[in-house]
């Protein structure tokens, strides 16, 4: 009997999931931080956080290379934040490429960040800035945001980064690309000379090998991505299905049971058109891309934690990072552009040891080139289907239901009825009078019949 798969939401906190312990050197650690492990019953840290742990420590630039969904966050934040001291102005920057993550790694950040009695501060864009500003002259220790929001205000001279210590560039393989690298190496500029940096990501860039060309240090690299165990058990199904169908195929698969996901599109234009489609159809939905105001996404972040909502309709940029703690499923309406793009996807599931699935939908050329695309990252992948309210390997539907549905595949040429040869009817034109003419000739008429 095929084995129906169900989905649930967990609703604990994000950062319960991350563990950070430091093991032998555990007496150097700071004492608040290790009685709060403790008390949450943390045992054993995760590759990446104990390799960077010395090194970050230690005033070190670090290039740290982890899957998704590994812990990254913490990795770099507790050996950071045991550098900081309080009321000495800002001396810890972290950069995120979306108003999404900063407003995850602040409140990660805060958790932490209290246990010290020091204060973190969100700087993204979207948000009120005079209200920021104001915040901002109580003189925090940490300030997180986006690249463009922060520059702004240091170059306005709000910010004020001469006693800063550390920088992270969390998702550095997007964030250190065009113009955001500009505005990245601008906001260094307002920085002491010699400054520690530390850059973290989930897949490799070239860019990784011109760090010092580009930011002027020696960079460490801590590249886990092949020992690291932190991943869940991730299905990858292909469901082949036409364009005109694909909304029909979501719909299907909302109605599965305790499902929830987040659906990847190329572009807004095409989220806002299936969005409107799908909540005609009854399927609860929501939307979450950059043009938005922050309130509105911090909303539909909330509706698909708390499961008021099975789908969530975003780009690559808007859920770059995104940490939704036991998401189901992660549904690709648009096939990626390329490996890596695919790889940030699937991070949104099966993060932290729990299990997720990944839905590729496309017409059969999609499929075959997705399939060359990312067949160096050795993903087993499976053709996939819905039936009867689960969702299926194929090979795991009866027999006679996979034949009858293959025939049906194979249709014979369609017999288009022959339309009636009606022979045209002859009529014949009447002969109009010529009355003009008449009318010319009535007065010589009546004259020649009169004589």
């Amino acid at each position: 009997m095929a084995k129906e798969r169900k989905f649930q939401i967990s609703l604990k906190p994000d950062w319960r999931y991350l563990t950070f312990v430091t093991g032998p050197e555990e007496e150097k650690m700071n004492s608040k931080f290790e009685n709060s492990f403790k008390e949450q019953g943390f045992t054993k840290p995760t590759l990446i956080q104990e390799q960077v742990y010395e090194p970050l420590k230690e005033g070190k630039s670090v290039l740290g290379l982890a899957p998704t969904g590994s812990g990254k966050t913490l990795a770099y934040l507790l050996p950071l934040l045991e550098q900081v001291d309080k009321a000495q102005g800002v001396q810890l920057v972290i950069v995120a490429p979306s108003q999404e993550l900063a407003a995850q790694i602040t409140e990660v950040a805060r958790q932490w960040a209290k246990l010290v009695d020091l204060t973190v501060l969100s700087l993204i864009g979207g948000a009120n800035v005079k209200r920021q500003i104001e915040k901002l002259k109580k003189a925090p220790e940490v300030v997180i945001g986006t690249p463009g929001r922060m520059l702004e205000l240091a170059e306005n001279k709000k910010l004020k980064l001469h006693n800063v210590k550390a920088f992270v560039f969390d998702e550095a393989d997007d964030l250190l690309t065009e113009q955001t690298l500009v505005a990245c190496r601008s906001l260094l500029n307002h920085a002491p000379g010699i400054v520690q940096l530390a850059f973290f990501s989930a897949t490799k860039s070239d860019i990784f090998d011109q760090l010092h060309q580009w930011f002027g240090t020696e960079v460490e690299v801590f590249d886990v991505r092949a020992e690291d165990q932190t991943q869940g058990e991730v299905e990858h199904f292909l469901v082949e299905t036409p364009v005109r169908k694909r909304i029909d195929t979501l719909r299907k698969l909302s109605n599965l049971e305790k499902f929830s996901a987040l659906v990847f599109f190329k572009k807004v234009t095409e989220i806002e058109n299936a969005a409107d489609k799908l909540k005609y159809l009854g399927v609860k939905v929501a939307v979450l891309e950059g043009q938005q105001r922050q309130v509105e996404r911090e909303k539909a972040l909330r509706q698909l934690r708390k499961g008021e909502i099975s789908l969530l309709l975003t780009t690559d940029v808007a859920a770059r990072g995104l940490d939704i703690v036991g998401l189901p499923a992660v549904i690709n309406y648009d096939l990626p552009k390329d490996s890596n793009t695919y790889i940030h996807r699937v991070g949104r599931t099966g993060r932290m040891g729990a299990s997720g699935i990944v839905i590729n939908l496309g017409n059969d050329h999609d499929l075959r080139n997705f399939r060359q695309l990312v067949q160096s990252e050795n993903y087993e992948l499976h053709f996939g289907t819905v039936y009867r309210g689960a969702l299926l390997r194929v090979e795991e539907i009866p027999d006679e239901v996979r034949e009858s549905q293959l025939s049906k595949s194979k249709t014979e040429p369609v017999q288009r009825k022959k339309k009636k040869i009606v022979s045209p009817v002859i009529v014949e034109k009447k002969k109009h009078k010529k009355r003009k003419r008449d009318r010319l000739n009535k007065g010589k008429r009546h004259k020649k019949e009169n004589q």
